[in-house]
């Protein structure tokens, strides 16, 4: 059954609260990206190469200082106490000749050689900016909650036109795959988490769930891409859509999804179906938790989504914020209940000893 919860964070503060000095918030969040820089390494290193095209507009300290003019109130969610976990920053997951794609991972020190349910993160970013880095507060709290936390990193749209960083994803899957009993990986157990468009990827490769072989890859052949879960934080379920703003032209500026697909969706309207997880339900579909902002288009598809999972008798649930902007996820009031939907709907829909 469906349970849509509507949550009304953060919507009235007192005069004294949003006049606080911007100074003060503005060395918030320094220490808070100061936090996130510090990442105790204790496996094999791989420095990122700069060598192809990046776009960095689409960080924590643009978004903020997007942000907070709106919503006054708001604090960026550090990534707190890693006292108590193991990290491990820029391990390669593949290569394509000299470009190297990386993956940060955290989860919590154990005395024993317990496996862990391993969650994928995925950023966001418009198919084109933002980075891994940008998960790390989510993905360090879901590690101290007893879970193998994965930040990827994937090819965007300046690098490589759609579909390579659905690809990549599938090689990250994979990777992880392989690395059992290297790590403390229960691959029975992998969901996919993803925010924006890292949640539209997510989406789409949890509802195809191997079922078919649209988005092959060449490495690690002797694993799959099979998931067990899959939450998608405001990430679009359909590109050619009634509620859907992708590939919305305008003069001079072409949407973040025709830069990403490469075309218009007049001229390509089969990339963009393809590319839709609601094409793809099927009784193989992974459970799926949907986390929206109050910004319809970045629901697009959702409830069709869920019809067709009912009809299959798929697992779902769906929550939304209220009064807040796409990017909640990066920021308080919103950041915990984030994560306390995420943690119950794992604990509820996985099979595991650890808890």
């Amino acid at each position: 059954m469906t349970n849509i919860g509507l949550l009304k964070i953060g919507q009235t503060k007192t005069r004294v609260q949003k006049r606080r000095s911007l100074g003060h918030r503005l060395l918030s969040i320094c220490m808070a990206l100061y936090g996130w820089g510090f990442i105790s390494v204790s496996g094999q290193m791989h420095p990122t190469s700069m060598s192809f095209p990046v776009d960095t507009s689409f960080n924590i300290r643009s978004e903020f200082k997007k942000q907070v003019k709106y919503h006054p109130h708001i604090e960026v969610a550090s990534i707190g106490d890693t006292t108590q976990l193991t990290t491990i920053r820029d391990v390669v997951y593949t290569t394509y000749g000299e470009r190297a794609l990386h993956a940060d991972i955290a989860y919590p020190r154990m005395d024993d050689h317990q496996l862990l349910p391993v969650i994928l993160f995925i950023h966001g970013g418009g198919w084109r900016s933002g980075d891994k880095s940008m998960e790390h507060p989510m993905a360090f709290e879901m590690a101290r909650r007893g879970y193998a936390a994965v930040m990827v990193e994937y090819r965007r749209s300046m690098e490589a036109l759609y579909p390579a960083a659905v690809k990549d994803i599938v090689t990250a899957i994979k990777w992880v795959k392989a690395n059992e009993g290297q790590s403390p990986f229960d691959t029975t157990q992998i969901i996919l988490a993803g925010t924006s468009s890292g949640g539209q990827l997510a989406a789409l490769i949890g509802s195809i769930n191997n079922t078919n072989d649209v988005f092959t890859t060449t490495p690690y052949p002797e694993h799959h891409a099979e998931v067990q879960a899959v939450i998608n934080i405001d990430g679009v379920s359909a590109f050619i859509h009634p509620e859907s703003g992708e590939g919305q032209d305008r003069p001079g500026k072409p949407s973040a999804a025709t830069l990403w697909f490469g075309s218009s969706v007049v001229d390509d309207p089969e990339s963009r179906q393809e590319a839709s997880a609601l094409t793809h339900i099927n009784p193989h579909s992974a459970p799926m938790l949907f986390i929206n902002s109050s910004i319809p288009r970045f629901g697009a598809g959702r409830d069709d989504m869920i019809k067709k999972m009912e009809e299959y008798g798929i697992k779902h649930q769906a929550f939304q914020h209220e009064n807040c902007m796409h990017t909640f996820w990066l920021f308080h009031p919103w950041f915990n209940q984030t994560v306390e939907w995420m943690d119950a709907f794992l604990k509820e829909n996985l099979k595991t000893q650890y808890y």
